[in-house]
């Protein structure tokens, strides 16, 4: 059963969602603290590179299906262009200002 994203219980994980099914990519930067770092499947990865290509340029779209972690853990089928679908696994760590300063990503 998909949780709405307007019910996700972190508010940067929340805005983080929003941003990215609504293809905002000015939001999506504004929820990110300076410096931010992301890994997919266990790798790091250049952050603008990979949002460019997971995300903008191939109209990702996250579906949430659970939440753990106080909402800092997901279980989300993402989609894209190049993809498709896929049961993906998102862990956030949120600095002090409420931006996300990490992201993690990886098939589940």
């Amino acid at each position: 059963m998909t949780i709405q994203t307007a019910r996700l219980s972190d508010p940067a994980v929340r805005a983080f969602v929003t941003a990215v099914n609504a293809h905002d990519r000015e939001g999506f930067m504004q929820i990110l603290a300076p410096g931010a770092t992301m890994a997919d499947d266990g790798s790091d990865r250049d952050l603008a590179e990979w949002i460019e290509q997971e995300i903008f340029s191939t109209h990702g779209h996250m579906e949430v299906d659970n939440e753990s972690r106080g909402g800092r853990a997901l279980l989300a089928r993402y989609s894209n262009d190049t993809w498709g679908e896929m049961r993906t696994r998102w862990i956030f760590t949120v600095a002090d200002d409420g931006r996300i300063a990490r992201f993690e990503t990886e098939q589940a």
